[in-house]
């Protein structure tokens, strides 16, 4: 018996000394860790600090990162250097459509996007007429959960989509389910309320697409038949938004577009992968400069940012999983 409870108090002592020597390892890897990003964070190059912090600063995950790394006020700092203005003009309210020749009216172009940092895709749909809002028709009922792309896609029985607005994200965990800002949806709202102010993005009766500040009522004074909430604008009447620096971080993409002719830009620019890290709002607005836009606005990006064309995903989304459930979508018939 004595020779047990020797035997026994040895252990206790040696599994004590092996806990204590682990428990040692672990946070001393953990404040090397910490020092190592420190030197790298705040090190000899503010590009790559204000790179880093603007970029994951836009993520629900990212800011509590920087905030170890980071005081407020550095954060604020940087974030200033690296802005976007907000725009107080409204597009243009034009009383007719466009003239689509017979040969444009079925064609869609898709095109290649790449950067120095991103890769993604653009689709040029040349009738405006063909784009339309998908909504989740049960956001009311208990059931509420929202929908796939995909899935918008072909209870439309249409060709292409890409997601739209954006949704209440507790936790980077949304099920798509409750939209952000208002939703307009065949000239009702149907989603918000009528003295809501937000970013409205969306098409009148004439195929021409909206953008700007502006409330749910002003939006339906306006014209406006289908339209969602997100932002920032990115251009008004071919004027684009004042930009510094690179006005945001590195991220995955969503944007919509138009050209003088009616052509809508459909832009979905993957991120956070290393064939793709991702782009800024500057490269954003290049991109739809580039493309003839005479209004641009940005759409829910990150892991919602999603392009279907043909029944298939044809842009890299970031979850492994696939893209993410959301509550709205701009589909092309």
């Amino acid at each position: 018996m004595a020779k047990k409870r020797v035997l026994k108090a040895s252990i206790r002592k040696f599994s004590k000394k092996t806990l204590l020597i682990i428990t040692v390892v672990i946070v001393s890897i953990l404040i090397n860790a910490y020092i190592a990003a420190m030197i790298v964070l705040k090190g000899p190059s503010p590009t790559f600090s204000n790179l880093v912090v603007s970029t994951m600063m836009e993520t629900r995950r990212g800011r509590g990162l920087m905030r170890l790394f980071f005081t407020k006020e550095e954060i604020e700092k940087i974030s200033a250097q690296n802005s976007i203005s907000t725009v107080t003009e409204i597009t243009d309210y034009i009383e007719d459509g466009f003239d689509i020749p017979e040969d444009k009216k079925d064609k869609i172009d898709v095109i290649d996007i790449k950067g120095p940092t991103y890769s993604g895709k653009m689709m040029i749909v040349y009738d405006p007429s063909r784009i339309q809002l998908g909504v989740n028709t049960l956001m009311d009922s208990t059931y509420t959960k929202g929908f796939l792309v995909e899935e918008f896609v072909k209870a439309e029985n249409a060709v292409a989509g890409i997601n739209a607005g954006g949704f209440d994200d507790p936790g980077g965990k949304g099920d798509g389910s409750i939209p952000y800002g208002i939703v307009i949806k065949d000239g009702e709202l149907v989603g918000g309320k009528l003295n809501d102010y937000n970013k409205v993005i969306g098409f009148n009766k004439h195929n021409r697409l909206v953008v700007g500040e502006m409330t749910g009522a002003q939006a339906l004074e306006y014209g406006i038949t289908d339209a969602v909430t997100f932002g920032p604008i990115f251009i008004v009447n071919y004027v684009p938004v004042e930009i510094t620096g690179t006005g945001g971080g590195l991220n995955p993409r969503t944007v919509i577009g138009q050209r003088e002719d009616g052509a809508v830009l459909l832009l979905v620019i993957d991120g956070r992968q290393t064939n793709s890290i991702g782009a800024t709002y500057a490269d954003c607005v290049s991109i739809m400069l580039e493309y003839g836009a005479m209004n641009a606005a940005n759409l829910d990006g990150g892991s919602s940012s999603v392009m279907v064309y043909n029944g298939e995903i044809i842009n890299s989304v970031v979850s492994l999983s696939g893209d993410r459930a959301v509550p709205t979508a701009w589909i092309v018939k």
